[in-house]
């Protein structure tokens, strides 16, 4: 396990945390990673959720696309052409 050693806390973050602890009936250093592992669990729901939103946003711009008609493009309608090479 890593230790980190010299951070230096708010006095203040740091009572909360020594408060936290004794109402839990965690050691400070426990309480800490307690903490921290909560909090990058937080972080990376928040990560994945926005990845989702991101998705699921390109999805519906997807759907939203018209599609093209060759006509638009003065082509001609691949299903003739097709057709046309078949009966040959």
């Amino acid at each position: 396990m890593t230790s980190l050693d010299n951070i230096n806390l708010p006095d203040e973050l740091y009572q909360q945390i020594v408060k936290l602890a004794k109402a839990e009936h965690n050691s400070i250093e426990s309480q800490i990673v307690l903490l921290l592992q909560t909090a990058l669990e937080i972080e990376q729901q928040q990560i994945e959720s926005g990845r989702c939103t991101k998705i699921l946003k390109l999805l519906e711009e997807t759907q939203n696309i018209r599609r093209s008609n060759p006509a638009d493009f003065k082509l001609r309608d691949s299903t003739e052409m097709i057709r046309e090479d078949r009966d040959r």
